[in-house]
């Protein structure tokens, strides 16, 4: 049999319509993602049905292997966006069960078919299904509820100046970002303003809209936006911090993107390399570039300088 046409297929498909998925993840993709979070090969059938960890990359490979469907690497955001996202909001998988704190873009982000939904599709074509399916509709939305409850517990609070208070996914990097907006803002500009904050969550973590339009800054959906931005109107200066923990800092590539982006409002910018420390740092020190700050979140209170000559002279105690 082409195993492009198996039966398993559609009735996968027929599963996720069974299940009330919405018309958008009713499709083939969708189906193939499904036998693979239940390693559903071929050979086995529903009752056979698994629950491996397993990444969006990993799928792929599992669906060319299994079922000889090929997907361009390209659409590897597409089955994360359109097909696992929905998986996740639904309560048909868990997003990181081994690890809920690892963070949102990490190469090693992992799916698992949810335990009840495991039990559930182990029935499937079988005489149970129709009452199985029946009980599981009475649960599954306080399930989503309470799958979202645990991921909404698992946020990093991050507290502002102005007394808002904003939250952003769990991980290193959004760790990192909170100690950037309430430690080295508050040592390094006292009086300036947070007007955007990334996080690898969402398209935008936090963004001030009215002095963003102000000061003639506009989101940039293609990634050349850094990481925090502050305004220190006291200095008219523009601090564009990178938080370097799985990416690098400002580096002179960096330094020149954000220049292009950024000069034309007429502020003074202020490049900053952020590190949660200092071993952090030594991997990216030949990176960093000239004219640029250096801020380490494990030493708060201080700053270094790539700008040569500009701070010489002896230290005042």
């Amino acid at each position: 049999m082409n195993q492009t046409d198996h039966p398993l297929i559609d009735q996968a498909l027929t599963a996720l319509r069974n299940l009330g998925m919405p018309k958008g993840q009713q499709n083939k993709r969708s189906a193939l993602t499904l036998l693979a979070l239940l390693n559903l090969t071929p050979d086995l059938d529903w009752s056979q049905t698994q629950n491996p960890l397993i990444g969006i990359t990993p799928v792929m490979d599992w669906i060319r292997g299994n079922y000889n469907i090929e997907y361009a690497p390209n659409s590897r955001e597409t089955f994360r966006r359109f097909t696992m996202h929905q998986f996740v909001s639904s309560g048909i998988a868990l997003y990181n069960p081994d690890d809920p704190e690892r963070p949102v873009n990490s190469p090693n982000a992992v799916y698992q078919i949810a335990p009840k939904m495991l039990t559930l599709l182990r029935s499937f074509a079988s005489e149970d299904w129709e009452q199985n399916l029946s009980e599981y509709a009475k649960i599954q939305e306080p399930l989503a509820q309470r799958y979202a409850l645990d991921r909404k517990q698992k946020q990093i609070p991050v507290q502002l100046r102005n007394g808002e208070r904003i939250e952003l996914s769990p991980g290193k990097h959004s760790e990192l970002i909170r100690s950037i907006i309430e430690d080295f803002g508050s040592r390094f500009s006292p009086d300036g303003i947070l007007i955007y904050a990334g996080d690898t969550g969402e398209k935008w973590g936090y963004f001030d809209e009215t002095l963003l339009t102000e000061l003639g800054i506009f989101l940039d959906s293609h990634g050349k936006m850094p990481d925090v931005i502050i305004y220190d109107a006291t200095h008219n200066w523009l601090f564009l911090i990178e938080a370097a923990t799985s990416h690098g800092p400002v580096d002179h590539k960096r330094k020149l993107e954000l220049s292009q982006s950024f000069d034309q409002i007429g502020l003074g910018l202020v490049f900053v390399s952020a590190f949660p420390d200092k071993s952090i740092m030594t991997r990216f020190l030949g990176d960093i570039a000239w004219e640029t700050e250096v801020w380490i979140a494990s030493d708060p209170s201080h700053l270094i300088h790539f700008n040569g000559h500009r701070f010489v002279g002896p230290m005042s105690y």
